[in-house]
């Protein structure tokens, strides 16, 4: 299945669908024509058969609508395949010499932080750093 087209796998699962939803189907409709057998008066037989009828009845629809689904997105997923297959490759446009080589701007040093006025509260990353610089100083002044 590696090989498989994903449209074929997607028929492929919806039949399987289809025949476990029957077959659920069967087993209920078979419960329901059980309990009437097994129902005392008329009007309990009847509304048994009649939910046996209907469980037939909408299962059947909607294993037609779930294969109607997925024939549609098989189809569109096959006819989108078709399309990006024949469709050309988009060429790339050869951007002008001048703009490729745009003006080169000058590395802005960076600005030192403004030194903390005395009384201020810094924050944990300034105080980190200024207790580095001070320990650098000091092995300078040291060495």
């Amino acid at each position: 299945m590696a090989d498989a087209d994903l449209d074929a796998v997607i028929r492929q699962l919806a039949k399987q669908q289809n025949k476990t939803i029957l077959a659920a189907a069967k087993k209920r409709r078979d419960r329901f024509t059980g309990m009437a057998v097994k129902a005392k008066d008329k009007d309990a037989k009847e509304r048994y058969k009649m939910l046996a009828r209907e469980v037939i009845e909408q299962a059947n629809a909607a294993a037609r609508r779930l294969l109607l689904s997925a024939d549609n997105a098989a189809d569109s997923y096959a006819r989108a395949m078709r399309q990006a297959a024949a469709a050309e490759l988009p060429k790339v446009a050869e951007k002008k010499t001048a703009e490729k080589k745009a003006p080169e701007k000058k590395a802005e040093k960076p600005q030192a932080p403004a030194a903390a006025k005395p009384g201020k509260e810094t924050s944990k990353g300034a105080k980190k750093a200024a207790k580095k610089d001070a320990a650098q100083k000091a092995a300078k002044k040291a060495a």
